[in-house]
């Protein structure tokens, strides 16, 4: 028998091999491969099947998927191992609307990236990505608790009800302007500056977003060494026919009104995708209006089978009047009340990019992608402390003009160990960027004027800011066996940084200027490692390390601010991200994703509390004898669990026809503690801006056309500095956030070309806010929105 056994275990013959998209080399999951009338296999998540216990002859292999032409090919089957690619073309006259929309229906809005998409490698990395045509968000207003509800451990503020500037961090990362993340568009910048002031002043509409990708701590070594990782919104492409319009109208509570409008199609070689953005908001607090326009255009031409070319153009400008912040006192008797109706901010944002993928083979790939920035943000009102009566003085204006140019190119090559596929990534980054900074007295008015008086004579700055990054980076997919994969990477980048210009200050009849020039050039070299291990049903154990970096930000230190000062000395910052999950599907009905992770994070900047003499004050302008420092105060670590649970109710028990009854759970558990500090009253201390639980739950019914949703979301008290205050002080710019809890009600009835939605946001009304500000739009409390509704018509043409 044993004699028997081992010569027919080697008379068997294995094909193994990997199904791809023939013109984007992408994997296709889940395809139908068969051979002959015998054996037959599904590919898996990165495309690849494997069919064994084979003997040697010839064979039809026959492979199919929806939405591509059927493959055919003859094999003799000779070698003990037969390694196959198979590149399926697509049939656009057979990828019917219909069958899609029914396929997508079936899933949640919340999916993985594969191990490699188009030319990043993922393999390893804790991420998310959000389909946001299914999700049940109020789309009019960006409505960020609703649309990242099902991303796990994200801390949101809410400043603004239009959802005109996204503000989200993790991990105890400041979800100022999304500054501690990389944060894209198709791949490329939409930041500030993305060295010197990576702050994000625009968020493209949620009606124009195909799906937003989220990597965690690890994306630092290909798209930069941000501690929070990449937010990349991918904007939505043509429809495969000539001509689609997509026209909605939206109105709600406090005065809201929003248009959108987009224009897609393809047509011969060519593939187009445009829209037009118009909303309005009066807002809950008095003084709070703003209109905001945003457009956007694209272009994609197929010059050959190897070689696409792209272009794009994104235009946003927005005027918004600010209600300022409040003190605590206030907050309890009257959240609505305002104390500043001369305060404005206005926004023109201006990027284009021009992208090429040139696809070597079907093992090798390119994509390049040239890009440019030019925008204004100017600040304009009274920025003095909230508890200060607005006395119709002249009113602080801030000024500043950005102008990036940066290019970013990525080479992957797929390629063979032994019979496994690895993939093998380059990348370099190129990017200049300028900033130019003034700050000084404006008119006493309360009229939208954005212009100085008397400039360069009293109070004010002037600073440009130059910045230039090169960088390499390399990450290897090696394929070990079909279990397991290891993905270790580095990155080297240059990074230099200069601040030019000069400070000056109107004390006692006399001008007090002083010019202030630095220069910062250094080397960074970051490495990581990534594992993957998916050989049990239904999971994959991942886990992975990654150094992080982040340089000072030059442009923030010689803001006037009779609320903050600023070291000088400030120093970058550095650290690793280590994640360690379990994530997969099971019983077809539940997904999941269980995480622990560990941020390390050295020389944090964080306010500290600091006393002087009159006659030695750090800066003329001040008055008080107090003075809260921005500064490096010191080392921290954060642990945590993150955890998403979703599960597809009824497919459990039985098939049943026109229904749906999904159930979701996503759950944050962390902590974080200053280790180390040169301030002793801060070592030991909680991280600030990191609430030790996040909760957000959610049910969703559809029957047939209509759906209905209902989401809880929690986010337990937080502290707003190093310090840990817990007393608010006088300006309430520091002292605790406490926890709240707010519920969202979401419809949508869908009919032939026509879709209407409707809900309610803070269904129960409840009293909260998110965050302190010490500028912009405060300073003070930043009341979130009261009980709010929506009504949105769409027709699609």
């Amino acid at each position: 028998m044993f004699l028997w056994t081992a010569c027919a275990v080697d008379a068997q013959h294995i094909l193994k091999g990997l199904v791809a998209d023939a013109s984007t080399s992408e994997p296709i999951a889940y395809a139908h491969v068969q051979l002959n009338d015998d054996s037959a296999v599904i590919s898996d998540r990165d495309g690849r099947f494997e069919i064994s216990v084979l003997d040697e002859g010839t064979y039809q292999v026959a492979v199919s998927f929806i939405g591509y032409k059927k493959f055919f090919s003859e094999i003799s089957l000779k070698r003990k191992v037969l390694h196959m690619d198979i590149a399926m073309e697509a049939d656009v006259t057979e990828l019917a609307q219909v069958d899609l929309r029914e396929d997508y229906t079936r899933q949640t809005n919340i999916t993985r990236l594969r191990s490699v998409e188009g030319t990043a490698i993922y393999a390893g990395k804790k991420n998310e990505v959000i389909l946001v045509d299914h999700s049940m968000a109020n789309k009019a207003t960006n409505n960020s608790r609703q649309v990242y509800s099902k991303v796990p451990g994200l801390n949101i503020w809410e400043s603004d009800g239009l959802g005109l500037q996204l503000e989200i961090g993790a991990r105890g990362l400041s979800p100022h302007r999304t500054s501690n993340f990389n944060t894209r568009q198709n791949g490329y910048d939409i930041s500030a500056d993305a060295l010197g002031y990576p702050e994000s002043y625009y968020t493209p509409p949620s009606e124009a977003i195909q799906k937003i990708e989220i990597v965690r701590g690890a994306a630092s070594l290909q798209y930069g060494t941000q501690f929070g990782g990449l937010l990349n919104f991918v904007l939505k492409t043509g429809a495969d026919k000539p001509l689609e319009v997509i026209a909605r109208q939206s109105v709600g509570s406090y005065g809201l009104h929003n248009t959108f409008v987009s224009l897609g199609g393809s047509k011969g070689k060519w593939t187009y995708y445009s829209f037009y953005q118009k909303k309005s908001r009066e807002g809950w607090r008095p003084n709070s209006n703003t209109e905001a326009k945003t457009a956007f255009l694209s272009a994609q031409y197929q010059a050959s089978s190897k070689l696409k070319l792209g272009l794009e153009y994104t235009h946003m400008d927005y005027l918004a009047q600010q209600p300022g912040g409040l003190d605590d006192v206030t907050f309890e008797t009257d959240p609505k009340k305002s104390f500043r109706s001369r305060n404005w901010f206005q926004v023109d944002w201006n990027i284009a990019a021009f992208t090429l993928d040139y696809k070597f083979n079907s093992r090798t790939v390119l994509n390049s992608r040239t890009f440019g920035l030019w925008a204004n943000r100017d600040a304009l009102g009274v920025l003095d402390r909230i508890d200060w009566e607005d006395l119709n003085q002249k009113r602080d204006l801030l000024l500043a003009r950005f102008e990036n140019y940066g290019n970013e190119t990525r080479l992957v090559h797929r390629y063979l160990i032994g019979e496994a596929e690895s993939a093998l990534l380059l990348g370099l980054r190129t990017y200049k960027g300028s900033t130019v900074k003034e700050q000084g007295t404006a008119d006493s008015g309360s009229a939208s004027h954005f212009s100085f008086e008397d400039k360069f004579k009293s109070y004010g700055s002037y600073f440009e800011f130059p910045s230039f990054n090169t960088a390499f980076f390399v990450e290897n997919l090696i394929r070990v066996n079909d279990c397991l994969s290891l993905t270790p990477g580095f990155r080297y980048d240059r990074i230099v940084t200069e601040s030019q210009g000069y400070f000056h200050a109107y004390v006692n009849d006399s001008v007090s200027q002083t010019p202030d020039t630095k220069k910062l050039d250094r080397e960074v070299f970051l490495v990581g490692l990534g594992a993957s291990y998916k050989c049990f049903t239904g999971g994959e154990l991942y886990g992975n390390f990654s150094q992080n970096y982040r340089a000072i930000n030059f442009n923030d230190m010689q803001v006037i601010n009779s609320n903050i000062v600023i070291d000088p000395n400030l120093e970058d910052e550095k650290g690793f991200n280590i994640d360690l999950g379990l994530r997969g599907r099971v019983w077809d009905a539940v997904e999941f994703d269980f995480s622990l992770f560990y941020l390390n994070y050295s020389n944090r900047i964080g306010y500290v509390q600091k006393y002087y003499n009159v006659d030695t004050a750090p800066r003329p302008d001040l008055v008080y004898k107090s003075y809260r420092l921005s500064t490096n105060i010191g080392d921290s670590k954060t642990l945590g669990l993150e955890s998403y649970v979703g599960w597809d109710v009824l497919s459990t028990f039985s098939s049943v026809e026109n229904q749906k009854l999904n159930v979701f759970l996503n759950t944050s558990f962390q902590n974080g503690t200053y280790v180390s500090s040169k301030e002793k009253t801060i070592e030991g201390n909680q991280v600030e801006l990191n609430p030790d639980l996040n909760v957000k739950c959610g049910v969703q019914y559809q029957y047939k056309a209509l759906t209905g949703s209902v989401l809880y979301s929690h986010t337990s008290s937080q502290f707003s500095d190093a310090e840990n205050t817990l007393k608010p002080t006088a300006n309430a710019l520091f002292g605790e956030i406490p926890s709240y809890s707010v519920v969202d009600l979401s419809t949508k009835y869908e009919k032939g070309k026509f879709t209407v939605e409707a809900g309610v946001n803070n269904l129960l009304n409840e009293s909260y806010f998110t965050r302190r500000a010490t500028g912009y739009p405060g300073p003070g409390i930043i009341p979130s929105d009261q009980r709010n509704y929506y009504l949105s018509l769409q027709v699609k043409l």
